[in-house]
């Protein structure tokens, strides 16, 4: 009997060991995927600047996936307002436009909001994707003010209040003055194609 009893101890301290090193080797493994995953993240630089422009932007990580216009609109957040103004020293909503589009699309569009509408196909407000231009009626019958689609209702523009900044298309003041998206044409990126 008091055998029996040794051996029942010692074939449960031997099931308890066995059981607590699987357990450690699970956690093991978990940790080692954590840090994989950690290591992936850093490795790619355009998933960490998807996750930087996500948080300053406001807007969802898969939104982000074109970091260069990103990059972009984040080097010239805070530039003045300058009517007619193409540079760091102040830009215009055009020109702001038109400078993005150069940059981080390689294509060349039109240098004000009027001219640029004419090179877009129409897009409904619901069906924006990233990249597409946003034009607004303020104060006027005609297209006055352009803007460039983020992603999540957010867009990037050069205000006359507050220079280029990120808005948001469901603030009542751009509700009530957006007029149409619009998705540049293809004619005219292989227009433009041809010509570089």
């Amino acid at each position: 009997m008091k055998l029996n009893n040794e051996l029942m101890k010692k074939s449960l301290i031997l099931l308890l060991f066995i059981l607590t090193s699987f357990s450690v080797i699970g956690q093991n493994r978990s940790n080692t995927s954590a840090q994989n995953q950690e290591k992936e993240d850093t490795k790619d630089p355009d998933n960490l600047a998807s996750q930087y422009f996500s948080q300053i932007m406001g807007v969802a990580i898969s939104a982000t996936s074109n970091t260069k216009m990103y990059k972009f609109i984040y080097d010239w957040i805070g530039t003045p307002y300058r009517l007619g103004g193409n540079s760091k020293k102040g830009i215009d909503c055009s020109k702001f436009a038109f400078q993005l589009y150069n940059k981080a699309f390689s294509t060349i569009i039109g240098n004000n909001s009027r001219n640029i509408f004419s090179m877009v196909n129409p897009v409904a407000k619901t069906e924006l994707e990233q990249g597409d231009l946003v034009f607004f009626k303020i104060h006027s019958r005609a297209i006055s003010h352009v803007g460039v689609y983020i992603g999540d209702n957010k867009f990037a523009h050069a205000s006359s209040s507050k220079g280029v900044m990120i808005s948001n298309l469901e603030d009542p003041y751009w509700t009530r003055y957006f007029y149409k998206g619009g998705r540049m044409l293809e004619s005219f990126k292989n227009e433009l194609d041809i010509t570089e």
